[in-house]
């Protein structure tokens, strides 16, 4: 396993009804695939020893003691393989009949869990052969000895800790409390089904979402295998619909009727920070469960797996690739922007609005909320002060642009040229004009904020910020300058989703001359034009001093989500931006992130009021509270160990 990822697999094998030695031969060569693939675990349909559909076969002999005994060639044939197999088979124990699911680890049967609902109506009628199982474990006999039976059964992996399982059987999923809800309470962070779920028109939806969801639930990982092909057809279809999901998200789901395995990576690392997280997922409980240890052979997996991560790591984790969900969160974001905007001029009774307009993405992006938000609230356009305030970087292209897209959303516009101002505050400091070192910088951007903030007195108005949560993140802004407002709508919206947002926008809006300039400003490169232009062009950008968004987008989302080790996120990012990226660069700007994420938190900790869009916000009343003084020593000592 490496960096938190475990390869599970959900298989179902083409079976014989009531043929357990052509099954276990079919289960076997199945297992022997998913060695070589470095699974660690794989999970088999429910009673697929001897197939579901047996019926009043179940109370044969010869079917009974023949499964068992191809459980036992079974357990034989995983000796030497780095897997948990789940298996499903009829268990007699104590004079009655369980439908079970058997733990099967390097040449041990580790337990037996019993199916503990038993559906008895429309097509299904397992009351007539099995009884349910017990919840407290029991010993049952093993050939000559003894192994743990029950539903409180739980499997921990001592060489990965994050690595706990419990295993339910179909229908057990199906009910209002289902045991897998104790079993994660319990410390379960995956869950095997074995099931048989036959095919009704519909019945996939709502599976595929009854599994996902109860992965969400429960923060925990779901293997899912459903008989197939191979079981009686009388008068039912089995499509083999596997699902493998975590936390919410589908991560693999088989074609339905044809017998397949679909293999996934969970991140066991990614459970373990959800549940710390989520405050609401109470603590491990002290029940009444049996644990069971067994172990894998993590170096051996490792080697299986290294080819190729059987997951996809999204390098835009903040923007969705499939073009109708990105612009229904597009919507969905503009509309928390706007209302949380719509919500404090309500509060305050302010019906006037300040904002610097640069002609940039930020700005350009409030600007849209604010107009939104006025007309939320009935309030006229022109009501909105728009203040462009050109300075000695200011570009024509991006001074006509603020202008434009001012006078094209119908809000009043204002020029201060701040060229004098700051020239006469360089005097009044004693410094240097021709030195464009940080204070000729911040000087520019202390006095926009001053310009901002005594127009709002002017006009009984508030200063909407601009500033997104990417450069908040890196501490991009400049202190008690651009960093202050008293309100900022893009505070929780990172870059990458900052250019989709106002995409969007050009292309909904209906309006071609206003689509026309929001275009150009999507095509002009990021920068704070602070520095004089060269040749009238923009001579300051932003991204070749910070490095790539896309890269610090990444990294804040893994940093704040999940608090993954640095190594982990450069690792996963070298997947991700394979092709895009090489490593030393990831490398470098990797540095760069949690250098400035450290040492600019004292500027997060003062930060506006602003609406949280997202998972992942960096307020200091919300998502983020962090100590301004802490050392980052450790995260970057993991990153010097990257290439030993």
């Amino acid at each position: 396993m490496t960096d938190g990822f475990f390869r599970v697999a959900a298989a179902t094998p083409k079976i014989k009804v009531a043929d357990p030695v052509f099954n276990r031969e079919a289960i076997c060569g199945l297992i022997e695939e998913g060695s070589a693939q470095g699974v660690g675990m794989m999970v088999f349909p429910e009673l697929c020893l001897t197939a579901y559909t047996c019926s009043d076969l179940f109370s044969q002999f010869p079917l009974l003691r023949r499964a068992k005994e191809e459980l036992r060639s079974i357990v034989e044939f995983t000796k030497g393989r780095q897997m948990l197999v789940f298996v499903g088979l009829p268990w007699e124990h104590g004079g009655k009949l369980y439908n079970v699911a058997a733990a099967v680890c390097n040449g041990e049967l580790l337990g037996v869990v019993p199916k503990t609902n038993l559906p008895n109506y429309s097509e299904f009628y397992e009351q007539r052969h099995f009884t349910a199982g017990m919840e407290l474990p029991v010993e049952t006999d093993w050939f000559g000895g003894k192994v743990p039976m029950g539903t409180n059964l739980l499997f921990a992996c001592r060489e990965i800790p994050e690595l706990v399982v419990a295993a339910e059987i179909c229908e057990d999923v199906w009910v209002p409390c289902p045991p897998s809800i104790r079993h994660a309470l319990a410390g379960a962070t995956v869950i095997a089904n074995c099931s048989a779920s036959d095919e009704v028109v519909g019945k996939d939806a709502y599976r595929r979402e009854l599994i996902t969801g109860q992965s969400a639930r429960l923060i925990c990982g779901y293997v899912y295998a459903n008989a197939g092909e191979g079981e009686s057809s009388q008068d039912l279809v089995f499509g083999g619909h596997n699902i493998i999901a975590e936390n919410g998200t589908l991560l693999s789901v088989s074609r339905r009727f044809a017998p397949e395995t679909i293999t996934a990576d969970m991140d066991l690392e990614r459970l373990a920070s959800e549940r710390r997280r989520t405050t609401t997922f109470p603590a491990q409980e002290d029940g009444e469960y049996f644990t069971v240890e067994f172990s894998l052979d993590t170096a051996a997996m490792e080697q299986k797996q290294k080819e190729k991560l059987l997951r996809r790591i999204d390098s835009r984790p903040f923007v969705p690739h499939n073009e109708a969900e990105r612009s229904k969160r597009c919507e969905e974001i503009f509309t928390i922007q706007a209302m949380g905007l719509k919500k404090r001029l309500e509060h305050t009774g302010i019906r006037h609005a300040v904002i610097g307009i640069s002609g940039g993405l930020d700005s350009t992006l409030a600007l849209l909320v604010m107009a939104r938000a006025f007309d939320m609230l009935e309030i006229p356009r022109n009501q909105i002060h728009a203040v462009t305030m050109p300075c000695f970087g200011t570009t024509n292209r991006t001074y006509q642009n603020a202008c434009a897209l001012t006078r094209k959303l119908r809000a009043t516009l204002s020029e201060v040229d701040i060229r004098a101002s700051v020239m006469q505050h360089f005097s009044d400091i004693g410094h240097d004009p021709s030195v464009h070192d940080v204070t000729y910088e911040n000087s520019q951007a202390r006095e926009r904020t001053q310009v901002l903030m005594d127009t709002a007195n002017q006009v009984n108005g508030l200063v909407i910020g601009t500033g997104e949560m990417s450069e908040l993140a890196l501490g991009w802004a400049t202190y008690n300058g651009d960093h202050m407002s008293m309100y900022g709508v893009n505070a929780s919206v990172p870059k990458t989703l900052v250019r989709h947002l106002v995409r969007y926008y050009a292309d909904t809006c209906g309006e071609e001359e206003l689509q026309a300039v929001l275009l150009d400003v999507l095509d002009t490169p990021v920068s704070p034009e602070l520095l004089p232009p060269e040749g009238g062009v923009i001579s300051q950008k932003t991204e070749d001093l910070v490095g790539p968004y896309e890269l610090h987008d990444f990294f804040l989302y893994y940093v704040l989500r999940f608090g993954y080790m640095p190594s982990k996120i450069y690792r996963m990012a070298v997947r991700a931006f394979d092709g895009e990226y090489d490593e030393a660069v990831i490398e470098k700007w990797l540095n760069v992130f949690y250098r400035r994420f450290f040492a600019q938190q004292f500027k997060r900790s003062c930060l506006p009021d602003g609406p949280k869009v997202g998972s992942v916000a960096v307020s200091p009343r919300g998502d983020l509270r962090m100590p301004s003084d802490a050392a980052r020593r450790i995260w970057l000592e993991d990153l010097e160990h990257l290439h030993e």
